[in-house]
């Protein structure tokens, strides 16, 4: 299985049937998948910030949700994570493409890169950092699980090298 079928597959195995995203080179495939399957709806969003929102709404309508996005986005979000999900207790998945690991090509994503798990440390959100698409497929399940029991935001980061 490859890494982007094994994410789709993860998310459709454990019933997420919200996802929100902003776009990435990374994760087009995944987002193709998502947008052919009709029983998930996917609302593409223009900024992190406006997509936890949205994500927040729906899991309030009763809906299992996720984000896919680019690791800079995690810096966009600090405040609606902390002040939103965390206070009031609202699991998503985070599927994040972290851009500025090993075998970056763009010196810009460096920086980010290396701030990304200190971040999310800081944050107090578990993340699992997969190397092949069966620890995706895995890890995915794990933390969908995780977030879900204790109403919480979880991460999967996807390493440059993971692609």
């Amino acid at each position: 299985m490859d890494s982007s079928k094994a994410i789709y597959k993860a998310l459709k195995d454990n019933k997420i049937n919200f996802i929100v995203s902003v776009p990435c080179i990374n994760l087009a495939r995944v987002l193709e998948m998502i947008d052919q399957d009709k029983e998930i709806k996917h609302v593409p969003v223009t900024r992190e910030e406006e997509g936890f929102g949205i994500a927040a709404g729906a899991y309030m309508a009763g809906e299992d949700t996720a984000i896919l996005m680019q690791n800079s986005g995690l810096g966009n979000s600090i405040n609606v994570i902390a002040s939103l999900y965390k206070l009031y207790k609202i699991p998503i998945l985070m599927i994040i493409s972290h851009r500025g690991t090993r075998g970056e090509f763009m010196k810009a994503q460096i920086p980010m890169g290396e701030a990304t798990p200190l971040l999310l440390e800081a944050l107090k959100i578990p993340y699992h950092v997969p190397s092949t698409p069966e620890e995706a497929y895995n890890d995915i399940k794990s933390a969908w699980k995780l977030a879900k029991a204790k109403k919480y935001p979880t991460a999967i980061l996807l390493e440059v090298s993971f692609w």
